[in-house]
């Protein structure tokens, strides 16, 4: 006989399922935070608590760099006759130059507090600063990373751990520069990286994979020999990869390859559903078609691909293909999962001329079909079961504050339509549960002040080093 205890379940009278909304459901998880039963259209359990409001799927983050919000808001100002993402990069090159392991834990846990009340209850880290300021690995290799797994630890999120394979500074194995030190790895040497931190991950929970930084950063033999190294410490990792960002990437890959840098991976590397191919903001009608069919997960970062000025990703076309995707925040310019798939939409009516390009025949609401999808997308290329609200996946969900004014009195689709387009200068979320615990209450984390103020001082500090 089933033993059922209280504090393991949650009753909603409104729930995003996969296959769409339901009512009076009840979710109930194991000890270790996995979905063991949903029951829909039943009555609600004695001394079970009832949510606030609506419960969706919390939101995967698919790609970020952590330290590179401590100086969002710091480059938007005019540098050079035109700016671009290459003159951005090279201010942050400068700022990850001075950062240091007290820092980067400071900054990503402040982060990582504010993704869990902006509704992201799992993160892919990108991690690419790996040495000190010398470019000389520390006593402990790994002790960025580490870093980074003890910030997700401390703030309850889900990690998927991403270092960064980082060895030219362009194509046709280009020597790195001066503020690329800090990212530059043999390919023995990313591997004993993995080797190392893949206890130390499996201890935590959290998933290990690898991140080939781009192609104009990594030759071809070093990715394939990266790949096969990666394939025998865990065959089933994730793989992330920046990809036709900008389209004087395109230029650079067509002038060393003779192809465009989707087709040349499609070509020369086994890209399956392992694979997050991460922008891959400019495509060609065949590399939309090949690279849907791939299994791949397009990597999409709406706030950052706007704010860098990157392109347009053709949204429709790679959905059209069958196309997996899903939204991170990147450089964290904006924290926040419902704004993330806000300008990802408002981004496609701009190019398209059309209104509700998001929708779907099956979920006719825009935030209802963006919210699924992103979840879907954003679970594979996690490498992780939080595929939102199913049996075997883990317990990790949003409630939705049904007080707040933009949602009061709407039906539960209208309610995260709000949600998503129209409740941003006050949160709309009540509460965060990642692994069957709370880890936001009444919309704000425990670390919150904390957090908050461990961040200031670590970014003054900065900033005071420039």
């Amino acid at each position: 006989m089933t033993v059922i205890v209280p504090h393991r379940q949650l009753f909603a009278a409104d729930a995003l399922l996969p296959s769409g909304w339901a009512k009076n459901v009840v979710l109930t998880w194991n000890e270790q935070g996995v979905l063991t039963h949903v029951d829909a259209d039943t009555l609600a359990p004695a001394n079970v608590a009832r949510a606030a409001g609506p419960v969706i799927p919390g939101m995967p983050n698919l790609h970020s760099h952590a330290f590179q919000r401590a100086f969002a808001g710091l480059t938007e100002h005019r540098g050079q006759a035109q700016d671009s993402f290459w003159s951005w990069r090279t201010l942050m090159y400068r700022f990850a130059s001075r950062l240091g392991p007290e820092q980067m834990e400071a900054i990503a846990t402040w982060l990582y507090a504010e993704m869990l009340e902006a509704g992201y209850t799992s993160v892919c880290e990108f991690q690419y600063v790996h040495h000190d300021a010398d470019g000389k690995p520390y006593a402990d290799d790994a002790e960025l990373s580490v870093a980074l797994l003890r910030a997700a630890k401390n703030t309850g999120i889900g990690l998927t751990l991403l270092p960064v394979l980082y060895q030219t500074s362009g194509f046709g194995a280009k020597p790195p520069a001066e503020g690329q030190r800090r990212f530059i790895r043999s390919t023995e040497s990313m591997l004993a990286l993995l080797e190392g931190l893949k206890p130390r991950c499996d201890d935590q929970g959290a998933q290990l994979g690898l991140a080939p930084h781009s192609l104009r950063a990594v030759p071809p033999d070093s990715l394939r020999d990266a790949v096969a190294g990666l394939n025998r410490i865990d065959p089933t990792s994730p793989l992330h990869i920046h990809i036709a960002e900008q389209t004087q990437e395109v230029d650079d890959c067509v002038a060393w390859s003779g192809q465009r840098p989707v087709a040349w991976l499609l070509d020369h590397m086994p890209v399956d559903a392992r694979w997050c191919l991460v922008h891959a903001t400019h495509m060609d009608p065949d590399e939309y078609d090949r690279g849907a069919r791939s299994g791949a997960v397009a990597g999409l970062c709406p706030t950052t691909e706007a704010n860098l000025g990157d392109g347009m990703f053709d949204f429709p076309r790679w959905r059209d293909h069958g196309g997996i995707w899903g939204v991170g925040s990147d450089s964290h310019a904006c924290v926040n999962a419902a704004e993330e798939l806000m300008l990802l939409e408002y981004g496609q009516r701009l190019s398209t001329r059309q209104r509700n390009v998001g929708a779907e025949a099956a979920h006719r609401h825009v935030a209802t079909a963006l919210t699924l999808g992103a979840v879907q997308g954003g679970a594979q290329a996690s490498g992780r079961a939080i595929a939102g609200l199913a049996m075997g996946q883990q317990a990790d969900f949003v409630v939705l504050d049904s007080t707040h004014l933009a949602l009061q009195g709407l039906a539960p689709e209208d309610m995260l339509s709000a949600h998503v387009f129209a409740s941003h200068r006050t949160s709309a979320i009540a509460d965060v549960w990642r692994a069957g615990q709370a880890r936001v209450t009444a919309g704000r984390h425990a670390l919150h002040d904390r957090a908050a103020q461990a961040f200031v001082a670590a970014r003054a500090q900065l900033l005071q080093d420039q």
